[in-house]
């Protein structure tokens, strides 16, 4: 995967032959900053090796849009990654482990140098990203793209191994229910609701919905919320409902509708995307259902989109608050909504128990003004933090 032009040797630390070439176990390091760790015959990288690259030039392979996750589960391409395995005549052959400076690992099979044939990436967490084939270090044929919310996207991707086609399928995170259609380089155009049953051989097969809606991508902007606002999610829609909250004063809230193990995603929060210094600048009274996505972005559920009457695509801005919740928000890649906040639960949760999440205000004071959260917030945490001072009796 070196080229002479771009690597040209420029320190060899180890033995060396009559000719002054590599010879054995050496450490070559090159003009690029490059090195190769491993041995060498007459000059030729012959056995086992460890090829590492500055600047990662060699990280293509490495496609998919992340943007939605915390850095440490994207994969940077940056500083220094390395190709280990065995070289035969001076080229990569057979089974090979690329390492990203992420420490997200590709396992491929390579000929000559390049990736060709099966190969399987997981991320720095561990967690499956890729499954699929190469031919000549491009993705081809049937893959497999796994986000690290759980969801995933199957089909055959086209000549510049991207996710496009009309038979392309995204699979939510609990594995069998799907949006089935036409993508874009991973994004719907126009989809169906479908149901992912495996047959006997591991080939999936998809079975569409009768009467399926149309889902397309319909990420909000600043002034819309979305362009069917009373388009429920397939996969939100079998997991949670709105009720009367069990919670004094808290209007709705939002309750299981089966039972979910720990680290379930049970609900989306879409809505339409300000910024913080617009949040920041206007009366908490109209803050009620907003929540950070990311540094730039605040997504905001305003009225009249906050009654069910009038926007049911997601749900999870129902969510109330607890000091002792049962749920967390995370970045989730929707395939309609893109990127967004889910509610995923913190530990098992029954049918019919609410939904609770940690709204996160800080609770330090600023200013003359106290503490920045509605009243009702800093009444709950008043009586929050009298119960944590009360003696438990025995």
């Amino acid at each position: 995967m070196d080229s002479d032009e771009d690597n040209i040797e420029e320190a060899v630390e180890g033995p060396v032959d009559e000719d002054d070439q590599p010879h054995g176990y050496c450490t070559v390091t090159y003009s690029s900053s490059d090195r190769f760790e491993g041995h060498f015959t007459h000059g030729e990288k012959n056995g086992k090796g460890k090829f590492f690259f500055f600047d990662g030039r060699y990280c293509k392979h490495k496609t998919e849009k992340m943007e939605a996750f915390p850095s440490s589960t994207r994969p940077p391409c940056l500083s220094e990654h390395a190709l280990e395995g065995f070289y035969v005549d001076d080229a990569l052959q057979g089974q090979g482990v690329y390492t990203y400076e992420d420490g997200g690992i590709l396992h491929g099979t390579y000929v000559d140098g390049e990736l060709n044939g099966p190969a399987q990436e997981c991320d720095a967490e561990g967690r499956l990203a890729f499954k699929g084939q190469y031919k000549d270090n491009n993705r081809c044929g049937e893959c497999w793209v796994y986000y690290p919310d759980g969801g995933c996207v199957f089909g055959e991707v086209n000549e510049d191994g991207e996710m496009t086609g009309e038979s392309v399928e995204y699979i939510y995170p609990d594995g069998h229910t799907a949006l089935f259609g036409t993508f874009v380089d991973g994004e719907i155009i126009e989809a169906r609701r479908a149901t992912l049953i495996t047959n006997e051989s591991g080939r999936p097969r998809f079975e569409i919905a009768p009467n399926s809606p149309v889902y397309s991508y319909d990420k909000s902007t600043s002034t819309c919320i979305t362009s069917h606002a009373l388009l429920p999610d397939p996969y939100e829609s079998q997991r949670v409902v709105v009720a009367d909250s069990l919670i004094k004063g808290a209007g709705q809230g939002l309750f299981a509708r089966t039972d979910a193990e720990t680290d379930t995603v049970m609900a989306f929060y879409n809505g339409v995307r300000i910024t913080h210094s617009e949040v920041d600048s206007r009366d908490w009274a109209l803050n009620g259902n907003t929540i950070s996505l990311d540094e730039d972005t605040v997504i905001d559920v305003p009225q009249p989109f906050d009654q069910t009457e009038r926007y049911c695509a997601s749900l999870g801005h129902k969510a109330n608050h607890s000091f002792t919740p049962n749920c967390k928000y995370d970045p989730f890649v929707h395939p309609r909504f893109g990127p967004i906040k889910c509610v995923r639960t913190l530990r098992a949760v029954q049918k019919d128990e609410e939904l609770t999440v940690a709204y996160g205000y800080d609770h330090e004071s600023t200013g003359n003004n106290g503490l920045e959260a509605p009243d009702w917030y800093k009444q709950e945490l008043e009586e929050f933090r009298q119960r944590q001072a009360t003696p438990t009796s025995l």
